[in-house]
């Protein structure tokens, strides 16, 4: 292939990769589209921007005169990919964030310039902009989680009903405008927010193309040499794979397709339609290597463990104690002594509560929880509260269901003993600003549990860096079995613990005089535990380790953004909890339906989501509804999984 005097490609040859990127989009380009790589304005407008065709050196075209003609100048810095890949802009945010939701990186102010070029009036997450509403100072961002207010809510008018919100305001996300304000039928969704060269970098990087006598890949553009030449590191030929290991049948990128074959009950059939599995904020599905895992455990390894000489429990206590040695690494805990197995989140809160918080509370302190809390983050501390005479308090969201750090911090005083709150929301998906709030409690002098069901299966966590005294999660909702979870506690403290349960297993010594306790974690875990499932959720781990986390959460991420752009398009959709930072949730309800009606029309097509209050009645009571249609994703979900699910909404809208 010939290159220009650049060394970049042709441009025909970047038309033709853009004209069939477009022809590719669903909804958002015309059903066909001539082959002719000339043929589409914006492929040509992109190929020879790129190339530098057409645009003269030295000349700065106005913004409004670069979106007329199609032309998107890129970011001055490229978006740095995060394993493979490059985390796109929030969908709820000002989008233009190249970090991953929750990891706590931001990208640097300059290189929101371009964007700001596009935007007149506008710095996106810096100044805010005149609002009567808005009680924000400082600079502070409006759709940063804490700010105290929301993006949605600054367009209310003064007699807002909560439960009759207006959600016709203008959404860049949606309302797709070019200069002159023309309706702009090619444009791509969140073009406003991202340019269009991001979402062909995203592809390109990963093209491969199979020699069908060798079966080796390479790559159908050059090789960038010259040291002197710009950068676009989506023209270059070296690809970051997942993986050096075979999963799903892949070594080379993120394919969702090839991980759902690991997972064999994905290939049910419901009422005649291939099952899609959109439940995953109940439970997850189990990949094969897990099943198999505890039934080799079963035909090979069963016995009680710790306490006999015989070969089997050699190999069960074994499998049970590397198991937890993979939770340890998972979470980055200083030691194994650190993780306990319970039989979920539910437990390992209880568990907390009623061991530590009933030794240490007394009648005046203070427990601090947040209105986004699953009950399970409610009832044991209300129970403690009531028995012990103690007062909780609860931190309170915005409308878009974000935590609201300036009331968190006046709620932190001299008697705050504990503060108790999800790192995700199973009923919204919001991200809290977990580290942050974590350090606040502590400069108050309270302990903190941070509930993390909805958040190890999708993003990273390490325990040392958020510094929780105690960090809980269930294995199902990690592509583990059911009734086995996690107590991650900072082993002093755990030492420094009355124990929970009494039994076998947690006893040093036992006279009828003085009983003495293991240490942790044996002194938590009394009697025989759940051991094939302990080795199972270590499988699980190993899977998801496998495939790296990271990378699950940029895919999740992107996934989360596909989705949430088509919901928008059905009408009387209210999408419930729409933070700048999200993971995986998509909770809505549908006007003129109720929500077990949708939940049934879906069903009828083979597609699974929950229905109901999602045992968090507090925060959707503050949202204005009772229930909601909770959709929830995961890594082996598609695009073509939301597409089913938004095509079922708008038969029923119809």
């Amino acid at each position: 292939m010939s290159t220009n005097t650049n060394n970049l490609p042709d441009v025909e040859v970047l038309q033709e990769l853009a004209n069939q990127l477009f022809k590719a989009l669903p909804e958002d380009a015309p059903k066909e589209i001539s082959l002719d790589p000339y043929e589409h304005p914006r492929a040509t407008a992109f190929a020879k921007s790129i190339t530098g065709e057409g645009i003269v050196p030295g000349v700065n075209l106005p913004a409004d005169e670069l979106m007329t003609h199609g032309i998107v100048q890129p970011a001055l810095a490229s978006p740095v990919p995060v394993s493979g890949f490059s985390a796109p802009p929030s969908a709820t945010g000002l989008g233009v964030s190249s970090s991953v939701a929750g990891s706590g990186a931001s990208a640097p102010r300059e290189n929101y310039s371009a964007f700001a070029a596009l935007q007149p009036g506008l710095t996106p997450g810096f100044e805010q902009t005149s609002s009567d509403k808005s009680t924000l100072s400082g600079g502070v961002p409006a759709s940063v989680a804490g700010s105290g207010a929301s993006p949605s809510y600054v367009h209310q008018p003064e007699n807002f009903n909560i439960k009759e919100p207006v959600t016709s305001f203008p959404d860049a996300n949606i309302d797709k405008q070019t200069a002159g304000n023309k309706q702009d039928p090619f444009a791509l969704p969140f073009i406003d927010e991202q340019p269009y060269w991001q979402d062909i970098e995203s592809i390109l990087k990963f093209v491969n193309i199979s020699d069908p006598t060798t079966g080796s890949h390479h790559s159908p553009l050059p090789i960038i040499t010259d040291t002197n030449t710009p950068s676009f590191y989506f023209l270059q030929q070296e690809r970051l794979p997942v993986n050096n290991g075979e999963l799903g049948g892949f070594t080379h990128g993120f394919d969702a397709y090839k991980i759902k074959k690991d997972f064999p009950i994905l290939n049910e059939k419901v009422n005649g339609k291939s099952l899609v599995w959109l439940d995953n904020a109940a439970t997850t599905q189990k990949p094969q290597s897990v099943i198999d895992r505890l039934s080799y455990f079963y035909r090979h390894e069963n016995s009680n463990i710790h306490r006999a000489a015989h070969e089997l429990a050699a190999r069960a206590t074994d499998a049970y104690e590397e198991a937890r040695k993979k939770v340890q690494q998972f979470l980055g805990a200083r030691s194994p002594n650190e993780i306990i197995f319970v039989r979920g989140a539910t437990e390992a809160i209880n568990l907390v509560a009623q061991s530590w918080g009933d030794q240490y509370l007394k009648n005046g302190d203070e427990i601090i929880v947040s209105h986004l809390e699953h009950h399970a983050n409610i009832v044991p501390w209300k129970r403690l509260a009531d028995k012990k005479g103690l007062t909780l308090n609860v931190i309170p969201v915005d409308d878009d269901g974000q935590i609201l750090l300036d009331e968190y911090a006046r709620l932190l005083n001299a008697n705050t003993k504990l503060v108790a709150f999800t790192q995700v929301s199973n009923a919204l998906g919001t991200v809290t600003p977990a580290e942050q709030m974590v350090a606040m409690a502590h400069a108050a002098g309270a302990k903190v549990l941070v509930d993390g069901a909805q958040s190890v299966s999708h993003m990273p966590v390490n325990v040392q860096a958020l510094d929780a005294d105690w960090f809980v999660f269930s294995g199902h909702k990690v592509f583990g079995p059911t009734g086995i979870g996690v107590v991650y506690g900072k082993e002093d403290l755990l030492n420094s613990t009355e124990p929970w349960q009494g039994g076998g297993n947690m006893i040093q010594d036992v006279t009828f005089e003085e009983i003495q306790y293991h240490k942790a974690p044996n002194r938590f875990e009394a009697g025989t535990g759940n051991i094939a499932d302990a080795v199972g959720l270590g499988a699980a781990i190993d899977y998801v380790t496998q495939l790296g986390i990271a990378n699950i959460n940029a895919y999740e991420h992107a996934l989360l953004e596909y989705a949430t752009h088509h919901l928008k398009q059905v009408p009387g959709i209210r999408l419930i909890g729409t933070a700048a930072h999200k993971a995986s949730v998509l909770s809505f309800i549908l006007k003129g339906h109720s929500n077990d009606d949708v939940g049934k029309a879906l069903n009828r097509e083979g597609i699974a989501v929950r229905t109901g209050h999602h045992c968090a009645q507090p925060i959707l009571r503050r949202m204005g509804v009772e229930t909601t249609v909770r959709p929830s994703l995961a890594f082996y979900n598609t695009c073509e999984d939301v597409d089913r699910l938004v095509a079922v909404l708008k038969g029923l809208t119809r």
